[in-house]
């Protein structure tokens, strides 16, 4: 563990970018420090970019990254995020946005704030909520990722990250439209799994729309 996190805190900070953020996605691949501290987690940690999509991510003149809560079941075992059910209503919301699923995973870092399958909540219903312990030791991850690709625009999915970026305010008061927050452009939007059911309301899907209406009009303006 020890060793690990020496790796992690070590990454150059340097202009290369891409090979910066290839170094990272190799040691987040053997990260093991919820495990090691004694958390459940089930699976491996889940990558936020196929490598071949690197260099296309930092390439972009407007760099884009989506940040999760974390992986669920689907997820743990592909690797790949958003893969299971609340992946096809996100990027079904994205495709009334007019962003293909395929662009938008080549173009935009995909992240979480934490990178462990966290297991099924003990209610039966959904996934479990990773501690704030576990949290906190995955936020360093989150931090390094913003050195690197410097995203002009951060896409926050979920409750768990729209209270890292925008404090825990309700969610009908922040979706809807951009934020700023410390300079970076902030999207806020409610978590798309099956268990939420905030977007039942007519008023809430209709602020979800107006997010969208936004977020495709800045896509098609910041390539």
């Amino acid at each position: 563990m020890e060793a690990r996190a020496t790796q992690m805190d070590t990454l150059r900070a340097d202009k290369a970018g891409a090979p910066t953020l290839h170094t990272h996605l190799d040691a987040l691949a053997a990260c093991r420090r919820c495990a090691d501290a004694g958390h459940t987690t089930l699976g491996l940690p889940v990558c936020g970019a196929h490598a071949g999509h690197v260099a296309d991510i930092l390439r972009r003149r407007q760099r884009v990254m989506l940040v999760g809560q974390a992986p669920g079941k689907v997820e743990a075992t592909g690797g790949v995020p958003f893969a299971g059910q609340a992946g096809r209503r996100l990027f079904a919301w994205l495709a009334e946005a007019g962003i293909d699923e395929h662009d938008f995973r080549q173009h935009v870092y995909i992240t979480a704030i934490t990178r462990c399958y966290p297991g099924p909540a003990s209610s039966g219903r959904g996934d479990r909520v990773a501690s704030p312990a576990e949290r906190d030791l995955c936020a360093p991850w989150l931090a390094r990722e913003r050195e690197i690709v410097a995203p002009h625009l951060i896409i926050s999915v979920g409750r768990l990250a729209i209270d890292a970026f925008a404090g825990k305010v309700p969610l009908a008061e922040v979706v809807g439209g951009p934020l700023t927050v410390a300079g970076t452009t902030i999207l806020p939007l409610p978590h798309p799994s099956g268990a939420s059911a905030w977007t039942n309301s007519p008023t809430n899907r209709a602020k979800v729309s107006s997010a969208l209406r936004w977020l495709g009009d800045w896509w098609r303006r910041s390539r």
